[in-house]
């Protein structure tokens, strides 16, 4: 019971690489597996936090697991994504390098025996980040392809006025946000690390 916390990150790192696949298969079916699949990862990612500080079994290797876990999952679907041309590269660029950038700040401060919280920027951008991913699949999974913004086709008309179209245009509308978001929580960061670059007087 104690490694049940550990065992459900490394089981979304399992169910990663099995999204991932099922993305580059590009079919229908295959999304809507992977939309299940990605919905139960993200419950497992609340699940595991919740339950190490429930059962008090809080580790440095349960965080490491926890936050590589996260990082990998969401990295590993847009990846598959731009491969398939769901989502552009520069979305993840944007998103992979803000990852890079607070990884290292972190690192730093911890070198310096500092915290740098997570702000309320980073919070909502992953939020929006998981929605839009989720919302990305089972609009795949569902056939639609006709109204989007990756590619542009904006063509209204009584083909395109169904539920999966309409989830697929809200969806990359907020992949446009949380890649806006990813910028301010990023800035967020590097301004709560700015200490941390000013040298401390000698004594």
């Amino acid at each position: 019971m104690r490694n049940l916390p550990n065992l459900l990150s490394i089981s979304r790192l399992v169910v990663t690489l099995l999204v991932f696949i099922l993305v580059l298969v590009n079919q229908p079916w295959a999304y809507l597996l992977a939309t299940l699949l990605f919905v139960l990862a993200s419950i497992t990612d609340f699940l595991d936090g919740y339950l190490a500080r429930r059962l008090k079994v809080v580790s440095s290797l349960g965080v490491f697991l926890d936050l590589t876990a996260d990082k990998v999952f969401v990295a590993a679907v847009l990846i598959a994504m731009v491969q398939v041309a769901v989502v552009p590269a520069w979305v993840v660029f944007i998103i992979v390098t803000r990852e890079f950038l607070v990884t290292g700040l972190r690192s730093m401060a911890a070198a310096k025996g500092t915290v740098i919280p997570a702000g309320i920027w980073g919070k909502q951008k992953t939020f929006i980040t998981m929605v839009a991913i989720g919302g990305l699949l089972l609009a795949k999974g569902l056939g639609a392809h006709q109204l989007s913004l990756f590619p542009l086709m904006l063509t209204f008309t009584s083909a395109t006025a169904n539920f999966s179209e309409y989830l697929l245009l809200v969806s990359d509308i907020l992949v446009v946000l949380a890649t806006i978001w990813t910028i301010f929580s990023g800035i967020e960061y590097i301004v709560g690390a700015l200490p941390l670059f000013q040298e401390k007087p000698e004594q």
